[in-house]
């Protein structure tokens, strides 16, 4: 028999986004920013605000980008925890803010990949101390860690990262990794109700798991405030309950520049309308933040000028909001597109699209083979090499799901729209689900799961540079690339340069056991395997003249466009880039991000 009685508090309702932030925030705190599609982009705007110079938060989000600039230049950070620092539109790339991340400027961080992130947060959230992970070993990100532990004098006591015994046959190592249990969670969804109830529309990146993990709980702004009825009659779209949520507000257009899937319930109780990201905001982001002063300007105008979210909002004006509604997509079958035309008179094929084009190549051929079912997409041009291979494949009748690491399962992408985690794309896909079921189920669990994976830096045993270069400058962290490395075979893509493919990384972020090829716009270096299937060396098993006055043989192709020592003895001819295959990719990236 219980001896509670009464019913639980509702959680408070506020007027506006700098009022929720200011009664509930406190400086030292360790504020979670949660990463699903939909940031806490006003809340982030409201502590910059609010918090700046003073706020000495510890700050854990699974990605550093966009608003979250914004936070950093408060200067209200103390220490970060996080798996990515940089840009993702239009392509992924380092951002100046934090070039000198490994001095501890602009603050102090701990770096970790998106699944071993997200399994904190799922330990945090079900009691216990540790989750196991089999991400990070054997890296630098491990080494990191390890050299963080609090007791030098006891190895693993209070320990973040332990790696445990050598497992049994056939298995993968493994470690334990720390919960992460923040005082505050701050939310951004799609709609709530008075209860507290959180509406969040897949993709789900992390999903509730921040939300059970935070110790005093959530603080959410919503679109729209509905009816508790609309809960009453919905309640599987409820993703985080009332229980844990401490107060909320409205808040519209609240992830912005970032995007929002609506809400649409056929009687209007719960709609909420859905919007795109920002592409022009986002790049203008980028562009003015390349130079100190650029930088300051834009947090004059973008974060201390406007008084609340309120004015935020009517600053983008009604002429741009309109532009980046998104509307629901019928729930009609869709046919796969058909081929784009063949251009009447294309530009030159450049050295990254015959990247691409070789890199799809191979995804063919090993799906082809029937080596693999499933398709990871990594950011950049990787994610274009899988849309490409998926769209050849198709031609021949084969169909392969292509992932993406926040949740999209066997998308069909929007032609013309290169981001990677387009609300487009969401619509386009076959199933929405998060982290933990794309880098877990899909890619961890899944033998037949074929990682594609961009790199800053390879070197000639595979292992991959996305981290940081040999003078000290940061480059932009794992995301989900060490989950995939280290957990499935891999193809990694990279236009050769000897700046690329270097004799050893500067860090390892992802370890090269499991890579299979390196693609590069002149050839495709396979892997060797000896007697045992052990992996041995690369070797350049195809070659693609690179024109240009570029070398005529492959053996000096190697030597002067790489600083690997492996032979190009045998290679077979690379057919050259055909006008179909180029024109599939040109659908894809029609503004030439990629090129």
């Amino acid at each position: 028999m219980s001896t509670h009685s009464g019913t639980a508090p509702r959680p408070v309702v506020v007027p506006d986004v700098d009022s929720l932030v200011s009664r509930y925030v406190t400086p030292g705190m360790h504020l979670h920013l949660a990463m699903t599609m939909a940031r806490p982009n006003a809340m982030v705007y409201a502590l910059a605000r609010q918090f700046a110079g003073r706020g000495e938060f510890t700050v854990s989000t699974s990605a550093t980008h966009t608003a979250m600039h914004a936070l950093t230049m408060s200067g209200a950070v103390k220490h970060l925890i996080t798996c990515f620092l940089g840009d993702t539109y239009p392509t992924p790339r380092p951002n100046p803010l934090y070039r000198d991340l490994v001095r501890g400027t602009p603050f102090s961080c701990e770096l970790w990949s998106l699944l071993s992130f997200t399994q904190r947060l799922m330990a945090g959230a079900t009691g216990l101390p540790y989750a196991v992970t089999s991400s990070l070993v054997g890296s630098d990100l491990e080494r990191g860690l390890t050299a963080q532990a609090p007791d030098a004098e006891r190895p693993g006591a209070g320990a973040k990262f332990l790696r445990m015994a050598e497992p049994a046959a056939g298995e993968r190592p493994f470690a334990l990794v720390e919960r992460l249990r923040p005082d505050l969670t701050l939310v951004h969804g799609a709609c709530a109700d008075r209860r507290g109830n959180i509406v969040l529309v897949p993709p789900a990146g992390e999903g509730p798991w921040a939300a059970y993990a935070a110790e005093q709980g959530v603080i959410a702004t919503v679109e729209r405030i509905v009816p508790d009825g609309f809960v009453d009659a919905h309640p599987e779209r409820v993703v985080i309950p009332g229980q844990r949520v401490l107060a909320l507000c409205e808040a519209p257009l609240g992830a912005h520049p970032q995007s929002l899937r609506g809400v649409a319930t056929g009687d209007g109780s719960g709609d909420v309308a859905g919007y795109r990201d920002d592409y022009a905001f986002l790049t203008e982001l980028v562009e003015r933040l390349a130079t100190e002063d650029g930088a300051k300007e834009w947090y004059r105008e973008w974060v201390e000028e406007p008084a609340g979210h309120a004015q935020y909002v009517q600053k983008l004006g009604a002429a741009r909001r309109a532009e980046l509604a998104l509307y629901a997509t019928p729930l009609t079958p869709r046919e796969p597109p058909a081929p784009p035309p063949l251009p009447a008179s294309a530009e030159p094929v450049t050295r990254a699209e015959r990247t691409v084009v070789l890199g799809a190549r191979a995804i063919v051929e090993q799906v082809t083979n029937g080596a693999y079912d499933t398709l990871l997409a990594g950011i950049g041009v990787s994610h274009l090499a899988a849309w490409l291979a998926a769209a050849l494949l198709r031609e021949r009748g084969i169909r392969v799901p292509v992932c993406a690491e926040l949740g999209f399962y066997a998308t069909d992408p929007e032609p013309g729209d290169v981001f990677l985690f387009s609300q487009l794309h969401a619509t386009r896909s076959q199933q929405l689900g998060g982290i933990p079921e794309i880098l877990g189920g899909m890619v961890s669990a899944n033998p037949r799961c074929l990682g594609v994976l961009a790199a800053g830096e390879v070197d000639a045993d595979g292992n991959v540079n996305t981290s940081l270069l040999a003078d000290g400058r940061w480059l932009t962290g794992s995301g989900g690339a060490n989950d995939i490395a280290t957990s499935t075979d891999c193809l990694v893509l990279s236009t050769a340069s000897p700046r690329k493919f270097v004799e050893r990384v500067a860090y390892v972020t992802s370890p090269g056991a499991r890579v299979r090829e390196v693609v590069s716009h002149f050839g495709r270096f396979r892997r060797t395997q000896d007697a045992t299937g052990a992996p041995g060396p690369f070797r350049l098993a195809t070659w693609l003249p690179p024109g240009d006055d570029g070398p005529a043989r492959p053996q000096d192709a190697v030597a002067s466009l790489t600083r690997w020592p492996v032979s190009s003895a045998g290679c077979a001819p690379e057919p050259e880039v055909t006008e179909a295959e180029i024109a599939w990719l040109r659908s894809l990236d029609p503004q030439g991000f990629y090129r």
